[in-house]
């Protein structure tokens, strides 16, 4: 009884409040005290908007703990917002008109809103002849009366927003917020917003935040913290939009509460949902640190459903997982499949969204690179030359060489090389070093005009700048003379090297293009044998399969050497020396004292499946540098794939090992990658 007294009074006492901020100001100055716009470019920088929306109450950004109660008032007498509360006495009419319903996004990402209402209802009709924001605006302006009618109003609104170009979005939200009615919308949703049904409450947060109104608004804060109290009443589709527009917020108390609440809900919902797009959306929302029990619920819902996969959910899904931070093969492996099968349908920024997608999640599917790549370079016309270098730069991160694409660029840069300005060059130049790529028949024209652009540019680079383009054109087997001066000057070296978070990186990268300028220039020759140094018995354990291997083939350690040293700081994993001809190994002491030509040398190299193309046995720019001056050292390279070699039987690696030594038509690596290549 006494806690029923006390809320009387403290009802009476609300009310008293409102009254009398009714009557000390207009409506015009409780408006301007709400939400004031004035004819600003930016609506968001007008400081009486700001006021309104700004004065964000502790209350409102207090304990989540408390936010999560059933109990709690969003305008509590606590909250001190009972001016904003009140000020317009407008009558809510309760329409019998049903809440809206979501369908499925359209191919910008949005909700789209299927309103089911009396359709002979005058103001239902005329909202949905509306063409552009501020006609629905107006109409509310002028016949609006219920909290139906408004919040019908504020999604056709931001329905409208979404389907205008980037330029009108920027015009027309200027108009929009400079607009009366939407005064009046904001008002409405303030006063209201508990009374609301589910749907016109989730609808109408998703359509405040899309069209700009600041996080940290009373307004937002407030239609969160409600929603907070109804969570349990929402349906799954409801659920969806809400996961959606949280994806889209900051964390704040508010956001993380609501947030952990509706993590919860997923948790209970999931076995009974059936549809993957309400199910890529609320992967969205539980993001990177959901726990994993819930990314493998989310993973096995989405499985069920997998057969009925379209392009446009496939896109989504794969999205969702990169949100979520959870590569899930199964899910992406039927993604692109689907993906695959309507590449020719997929826009430019879906392509692109597809490999940074694959990127993030450390995905590598050889079939899905290969279908984009065959699309873009079959319509290679239609793409300007930026497309299809962001193309490229995309390939590069995964690892993937489109060879034929490469040729199509390469082609267009000797064409056109003004459209290569600094930032552009040095890209290009790190895209076809990494990937190993020499144009085909143009080989020397290619060099050429990179070279030209890059002695353009040399007055404005930077010394790290310069170092990249130097070093990217060294691994391809160039040496650019002036810019390879003006590197190795002593005021650049010492800048360079003095650069303590690329340190390391810099001085490898310096010592690479010093050993290219030896190792590549024209004057060297091959010497008559190679000093090892500090060679060592020891291996890795990696290794010891095949060391055994060896020895079981060979007969005897002393028939090999194992992980040598050799100038210019490279390695070899194990080096066997061989007769002229191929037929017999020698003794690694017998051979000291040999002419180099009498002895073959073998260069085992057991390599990690990074530094090959993707899907290829095609050396990416770092291994491709290393089998180039091995074989400029005198040794005939033989790369092993170790994690192939670590997976076959002991008597199938003897035998592998048997064939690469004997092998009477092995060719210097280096041969067989430009055979590879042409």
């Amino acid at each position: 009884m006494n806690n029923k007294i006390s809320y009387l009074l403290n009802t009476v006492r609300c009310m008293h409040r409102c009254n009398s901020v009714l009557t000390s100001k207009s409506s015009a100055t409780t408006r301007k005290h709400v939400l004031s716009i004035g004819r600003y470019r930016d609506p968001l920088e007008n400081v009486n908007f700001r006021k309104l929306f700004l004065n964000i109450s502790p209350s409102l950004l207090g304990s989540p703990l408390r936010f999560l109660s059933q109990k709690i008032d969003a305008f509590s007498t606590g909250a001190k917002v009972q001016p904003e509360k009140s000020t317009e006495a407008l009558v809510s009419v309760q329409a019998p008109h049903s809440s809206s319903e979501l369908e499925k996004l359209d191919d910008s990402g949005s909700f789209k809103e299927k309103h089911v209402v009396d359709h002979s209802d005058a103001f239902f009709n005329s909202l949905q002849k509306c063409t552009c924001p501020c006609d629905a605006l107006d109409l509310a302006a002028e016949s609006a009366v219920s909290i139906k009618h408004f919040t019908n109003c504020l999604t056709t609104v931001w329905k409208l927003f979404k389907n205008l170009s980037e330029d009108q979005q920027r015009y027309e939200k200027q108009l929009i917020f400079e607009h009366p009615a939407f005064v009046k919308l904001c008002q409405q949703l303030l006063r209201d917003s508990r009374r609301m049904t589910r749907g016109d409450l989730v609808f109408s947060l998703h359509a405040v935040v899309n069209l700009g109104v600041p996080q940290n608004t009373l307004l937002v804060q407030t239609l969160v913290r409600v929603c907070q109290e109804k969570l349990n009443q929402l349906d799954n589709r409801c659920i969806s939009v809400l996961a959606t527009t949280l994806a889209g917020l900051d964390k704040d108390k508010n956001v993380s509460a609501l947030q952990a609440g509706l993590q919860l809900l997923v948790e209970q919902r999931i076995p009974s949902i059936r549809d993957i797009f309400i199910l890529q959306n609320l992967m969205k929302c539980v993001g990177k640190d959901a726990p994993v029990f819930l990314k493998k619920k989310l993973e096995m819902a989405v499985l069920k459903e997998i057969d009925h996969l379209t392009f446009p959910n496939a896109l989504r899904v794969f999205l969702a997982l990169v949100a979520m931070n959870y590569c899930s093969i199964p899910i992406l492996n039927a993604c692109s499949k689907k993906i695959q099968e309507s590449v020719h349908d997929a826009s430019f920024r879906q392509l692109i969204l597809i490999l940074e997608a694959c990127y993030s999640l450390q995905y590598r599917n050889v079939n899905l690179f290969s279908a984009v790549a065959d699309y873009v370079n079959s319509t290679a016309c239609l793409w300007d030359k930026r497309q299809i270098f962001l193309f490229l730069s995309a390939f590069e991160a995964l690892g993937f060489q489109p060879s034929e694409l490469m040729g199509v660029f390469a082609e267009k840069v000797t064409e056109d090389p003004e459209f290569l300005n600094l930032k552009n060059l040095l890209i290009v130049l790190r895209v076809y070093s990494r990937l190993n790529y020499i144009p085909r028949g143009q080989k020397h024209l290619f060099f050429e005009t990179l070279h030209n652009c890059l002695n353009k540019y040399l007055p404005q680079m930077s010394n790290t700048e310069l170092l990249r383009a130097v070093y990217s054109l060294c691994i391809l087997g160039y040496l650019p003379h002036r810019a390879l001066d003006e590197l190795l000057q002593k005021d650049s070296r010492n800048e360079i090297l003095s650069d303590d978070l690329y340190q390391e990186q810099n001085e490898m990268m310096l010592r690479c293009v010093r050993t290219c300028m030896e190792l590549d220039s024209p004057s060297f020759k091959k010497p008559a044998f190679v000093p090892t140094e500090n060679s060592s018995s020891l291996v890795s354990l990696n290794l010891r399969k095949a060391q055994e291997a060896l020895i079981e083939l060979l007969g005897d350690e002393n028939m090999f050497q194992q992980n040598v040293q050799l100038p210019y700081k490279y390695h070899i994993d194990f080096e066997i020396r061989m007769d002229s001809e191929r037929k017999k190994v020698l003794p690694i002491s017998a051979t000291d004292d040999h002419a180099d030509s009498s002895v073959q040398r073998l260069a085992f190299l057991f390599v990690p499946l990074s530094a090959f193309c993707v899907g290829t046995t095609h050396p990416q720019g770092k291994l491709a540098m290393k089998t180039r001056h091995l074989n400029k050292l005198g040794y005939h390279v033989i790369l092993v794939l170790n994690k192939k070699f670590q997976e076959m039987t002991n008597e199938d690696a003897v035998e592998f090992l048997k064939g690469k030594i004997y092998s009477e038509n092995s060719l210097p690596f280096s041969e067989v990658t430009l055979q590879d290549n042409n």
